[in-house]
């Protein structure tokens, strides 16, 4: 096998033409008989025992031409890819050149390569202020989500409905006199002041009490996603069924103690200040941290490839599809519902793999300027870490990664380094 690089139009897109020897695509031709011999029915023989030669007469001498190509490919490519020593980061657009009985096979291979950046200013890149005192209106409306989370619901049988109660309505709609789909409901669960009813529909229940029906007249909006409702007024008979309330707890001592581990509402007020500092702390710093690296991107400059975008684009695909899957559901299922397209969800992630790349790029190269470099320690210790989290032994941890993850591991770990180093430099103004 011998290859040779030659470069494309585009920037940073290179192709590798990569020639096998007769010898070696004879080798491919008789791996693709062998694998495919049992399928080919040939009179006078059983499956599978038929000559290749005989195969090669009664259907083309190159029945296997394309087999033998897909088994040569891969590992032509792989081996070429490595010796040419090229950063590639993309997928490789494989064409072939030449197929022919007794001949070398040539195929070649577009790919893009690692783009060249001209590195911005990355330290005491000025950022916008950012709040990290922890208020005690801060506390009172944590204080508040808490309360929220123990309150106890209880029916409500001695008043007429107000703002915020929980009710259930029976409920018949109608649109110039008729009744329209979707218009009925019977036992429907309604909060008052969620605005999950159109218009003033819940506004004008204040004050009905059980038992009760009352005529709310509406309008529907014009966006409204029915057609035949857009804008239309309407007229719905309601009758309230059951009224429900939150009831809150008293925010005291009791209180503290049973919805923290302090016995007294003043611990665990200062112990919700400490954490709210703390979450604050660390919202400041990745918000610094986006700012920054989007302005060491614009201040930066690079040709990034279409086929690198390509390439990322599929990678984010993938991962979408994944945790569909982990979730019960297909992509086909999932276009079905939302209307969504293959080819349109790849063109809206686009600007979002351009980004990611534009990012990594530029740590990359910031990476570079500081000289950083993980040491083979700072990598065990990051497993342990590893380890730890997943209740493993490193050992059982190094088994799992081979080369290629300890690298990609040790890249990450300098990413991060870099990023404190521009984080902590930055100036907020």
């Amino acid at each position: 096998m011998s290859f040779k690089v030659e470069q494309m139009d585009e920037k940073n897109m290179v192709k590798l033409v990569i020639e096998s020897t007769a010898e070696e695509f004879e080798a491919g031709l008789n791996k693709a008989y062998n694998k495919n011999k049992s399928k080919i029915n040939v009179p006078g023989f059983r499956r599978g025992k038929a000559p290749r030669k005989l195969i090669e007469k009664m259907y083309g001498v190159e029945v296997f031409f394309q087999d033998a190509a897909n088994e040569i490919i891969p590992d032509a490519y792989a081996k070429a890819a490595e010796e040419s020593k090229l950063d590639i980061v993309s997928q490789p657009k494989i064409d072939v050149v030449t197929l022919e009985k007794d001949q070398p096979f040539v195929f070649s291979a577009e790919v893009a390569v690692r783009p060249e950046v001209e590195l911005g200013t990355y330290k005491g890149v000025e950022v916008a202020k950012q709040e990290r005192e922890a208020t005690d209106a801060d506390v009172e409306a944590e204080l508040k989500k808490v309360q929220e989370q123990n309150a106890r619901t209880v029916e409500v049988t001695d008043r007429a409905v107000k703002d915020g109660d929980q009710t259930v309505i029976d409920f018949d709609g109608y649109v110039d006199g008729e009744a329209f789909d979707g218009g009925k409901g019977t036992d429907y669960p309604l909060t008052i002041g969620s605005h999950s009813f159109i218009d003033t529909f819940e506004e004008q229940m204040i004050g009905m009490n059980i038992g009760e029906e009352k005529e709310i007249n509406v309008t529907f909006p014009e966006d409204y996603h029915a057609e035949e409702l857009k804008g239309k007024p309407a007229t719905f008979k309601v009758t309230v069924k059951k009224i429900t309330e939150k009831q809150l707890p008293e925010l005291n001592d009791e209180f503290a103690s049973d919805a923290s581990d302090f016995e007294t509402l003043d611990e665990y007020k200062a112990d919700l200040k400490t954490k709210i500092a703390e979450r604050k702390e660390n919202e400041a710093k990745k918000a610094i941290e986006k700012e920054a690296v989007e302005k060491i991107v614009e201040a930066s400059k690079m040709d990034i490839p279409e086929a690198m975008i390509r390439t990322q684009v599929n990678n984010m695909a993938e991962d979408f599809i994944s945790r569909l899957q982990q979730q019960g559901l297909t992509a086909d299922q999932y276009f079905k519902y939302t209307g969504m397209t293959a080819a349109k969800m790849f063109e809206e992630m686009k600007p979002e793999a351009e980004k990611r790349i534009k990012e990594r790029l530029v740590l990359d190269a910031a990476v570079k300027a500081e000289n950083i470099e993980i040491t083979d320690a700072e990598l065990e210790e990051e497993m342990q870490k590893m380890a730890d989290a997943y209740n493993m032994k490193l050992d059982q941890i190094k088994e799992f990664m081979g080369d290629a993850e300890k690298k990609q591991m040790k890249d990450d770990l300098a990413i991060n380094k870099v990023i404190e180093t521009i984080v902590s430099s930055a100036v907020e103004k």
